[in-house]
């Protein structure tokens, strides 16, 4: 009993000290705090020094004095454990608090007697550090705003009352920035980047910019509005008109062609995905897109999206006519591919006095006649009458490019009631190139045709097929001739191949007198195959000659330029290489038909702001007659005058800018720009200031509209 006792006031006595030392160290001073972590959890050396420290409490209670409540451990802050304690111990903990409140507004305290502390209760920072990877973002904007693109969006996109304080036109030129940069048209990542660069595009815009403002509703609105075929062709029209106006772009040549893009989507009945002559996928569905460009610099004037099962014929005209609508002006000449050489397109063009270069397919008339060309063009190569056009390659020597003659023929149609004449020049050209290429072309389609038919009759062997019928044989061989189009170039020789065999009828031993049965096994072998050489070389003659139409003057363009001329046809081409590669059109990452339509016209924006940052340095450079250093990071002294967009805006790379913010100031720090990122600028009709500019804080927009 008297065990039981002791041992009970043993733990009452243990416990009364440990209270005692927790109240102890709670009012202890914050300059006796222990500055290390492991001598706070250190309970040996701990309590002998707090031992031969510890100061009088009763004489310090008596003198009215309060010993501050140390700060707790930050390192357990964090946790989010909650730790259980006595009532009394809480109530302790209210009266501290309290006392330390009222303590805090006590002017007699200096700062150095309560120094405060990095971090404010309630996690407000008094030093805050931010920083936005702004790299080509202003440059694009800048150029988008120097055209007008937000003013003409916001003149043809109607807004609503309850609309969002930012308007469609700044959406669009924001949301195409980030595309352009990052080549990624998601609406569901815009948002995120937006949080990031809230800041900078504040500066650029002087809008207020909410992430709020490009959420996926929002984005899908904007689409929808530019999928609205009357308001596009106003935005369109209006952004040619400027463009040409700001940066005083040529107005001679323009180029058309169309393209499919291939998606993943369902087809159905009205939709626009549909199949059709595909350019780019057969297996999959596909839109058409039909672009009119402007020469040289490859920027598209007008753009139609239609379903992927529309022929290219029929799309030239309403893309022409919104063209000469855009240009204002008569002698435009039009550039294009056989689809455009139907005679009612060409027609068409005469009628508001334009001009055509375009090669005839070897369809109808044209067929008929082209073998007369041929042959006199043939005559006239051996008296050496025919007009070459050459150039020096990288070799140092001549180099035959094409060459042809021409004749003239007259052309009339009826335009309005009333009948148009005009003549109509027929080039007809041989490229020695192209005559390789289809020479090529063919020995490869002969030698798999004689490939495929000696496979037909394999040397008897275990699972080899053997062809018994005579007939079977020779369609098989019709169909691989034709297949490859051969058929008048190849010849072949087969045999009949009779194998007999003699048995007795039934089981058992032959004898002289036993019945017998003979049987016949028959198979057809390919003996030879042989080729028409004669005809074969007249094929290969023809090889090379393709025959174009114009009626342009020669005063005007020759015949070599004519060929020249025709041959720049891959700027049009780079459009939709833009569209596919750096834009990344496809997959498409919407569904509906407005969706799919409203994203192709605003990507198409994009490629027009490519083309056009890389047209006006390129033109700058040569007015100059200078060269840009520094644009291809493997080889830094490299220097060219036709940097490519993608160059020019890669410069722009690893561009930040630091925001530091304390309670009574905010730096702002911008990476410094390079010699060669102000070249850029200037050559674009922009100044250093774009950039700068972000190191101060405005309001005002920095971009003049």
């Amino acid at each position: 009993m008297n065990r039981i006792l002791a041992y009970l006031l043993g733990m009452a006595l243990l416990f009364l000290l440990s209270t005692c030392d927790t109240v102890y160290a709670q009012n202890l001073p914050n300059q006796l705090k222990v500055p290390n972590f492991q001598q706070t959890h250190s309970k040996t050396n701990q309590t002998q020094k707090s031992s031969q420290k510890r100061p009088n409490r009763c004489a310090e209670e008596r003198s009215g004095q309060r010993i501050p409540k140390p700060e707790r451990n930050r390192l357990d802050e964090g946790k989010g454990k909650k730790v259980a304690v006595s009532g009394k111990r809480k109530k302790l903990r209210k009266t501290t608090n309290t006392k330390k409140r009222k303590r805090k507004t006590n002017s007699e305290i200096s700062d150095d007697e309560n120094p405060k502390p990095a971090k404010q209760r309630g996690g407000k920072k008094e030093l805050e550090v931010k920083t936005e990877r702004i790299d080509d973002i202003p440059l694009l904007i800048g150029v988008m705003v120097l055209v007008g693109y937000q003013r003409i969006i916001d003149k043809h996109i109607p807004s609503h009352g309850n609309q969002r304080n930012l308007s469609w036109g700044w959406t669009a030129i924001i949301w195409l920035a980030y595309i352009l940069s990052e080549g990624d048209h998601r609406k569901v990542a815009l948002r995120e980047y937006v949080r990031g660069m809230k800041n900078v595009l504040e500066q650029v815009t002087g809008k207020e910019i909410d992430n709020l403002d490009f959420t996926d509703d929002r984005l899908a609105i904007l689409l929808r509005h530019f999928s609205n075929r009357q308001w596009w062709i106003k935005i369109e029209n209006d952004l040619s008109e400027n463009s040409i106006e700001v940066y005083e772009l040529p107005k001679k040549i323009v180029r058309c062609d169309a393209t499919t893009v291939s998606g993943y989507h369902k087809v159905v009945e009205g939709g626009i995905f549909q199949f059709g002559n595909s350019k780019d996928d057969p297996n999959r569905p596909q839109i058409k897109i039909m672009t009119g460009s402007l020469d040289p610099l490859g920027m598209p004037l007008a753009t139609d999206v239609v379903s992927g099962e529309n022929a290219d014929d029929g799309l030239y005209v309403p893309v022409i006519n919104r063209i000469n609508s855009i240009l204002k002006k008569s002698g435009v000449l039009y550039v294009g591919d056989c689809k455009l050489s139907s005679f009612d397109n060409r027609l068409h063009i005469k009628g508001f006095k334009g001009h055509y270069l375009c090669p005839l397919p070897n369809t109808g008339e044209t067929a008929k006649k082209k073998d007369e060309w041929i042959e006199e063009g043939l005559l006239l190569d051996e008296k050496d009458k025919l007009i070459r056009y050459t150039v020096i390659n990288n070799k140092n020597k001549e180099e035959l490019k094409a060459k042809g003659y021409e004749i003239e023929r007259q052309q009339s149609g009826v335009i309005d009631g009333k009948e148009k004449k005009w003549t109509e020049r027929v080039l007809i050209v041989n490229s020695p190139a192209y005559a390789k290429q289809k020479e090529k072309g063919l020995e490869k389609r002969l030698q798999n045709a004689e490939k495929k038919i000696y496979a037909l009759t394999p040397a008897r062997g275990r699972g080899k097929r053997q062809i018994t019928d005579e007939s079977e044989l020779t369609t098989a061989v019709e169909s691989i001739l034709k297949k490859h189009k051969v058929k008048d170039f190849l010849s072949y020789d087969y045999e009949k191949e009779v194998e007999t065999k003699t048995k007795y009828v039934g089981k058992g031993r032959g004898s002289a007198n036993r019945e017998q049965k003979t049987t016949e096994k028959i198979r057809y072998q390919i003996t030879n195959i042989s080729r028409n050489k004669e005809k074969i070389e007249n094929e290969i003659k023809k090889y090379g000659w393709k025959v174009y139409v114009t009626d342009v003057s020669k005063k005007r363009l020759g015949f070599i330029d004519a060929m020249k001329c025709y041959r720049k046809e891959y700027r049009v081409e780079r459009i939709f290489n833009m569209l596919k590669s750096r834009l990344n059109i496809a997959p498409f990452f919407v569904k509906r038909n407005d969706q799919v339509k409203g994203i192709t016209h605003f990507l198409t924006l994009g490629v027009r702001t490519l083309t056009l940052i890389e047209y006006v340095v390129r033109r700058s450079l040569k007015k100059d007659d200078s060269e840009l250093e520094g644009l291809h990071p493997e080889n830094p002294k490299k220097l060219t005058d036709i940097p490519t967009s993608k160059k020019l805006l890669t410069a722009f790379s690893k561009i930040t800018l630091t925001i530091i913010e304390s309670k009574n100031s905010v730096i702002r720090h911008l990476t410094l720009l390079s010699q060669l990122q102000i070249n850029i600028l200037e050559r674009l009709g922009l100044n250093a200031a774009t950039y700068t500019r972000l190191e101060i804080k405005q309001s005002t927009n920095i971009l003049s509209e």
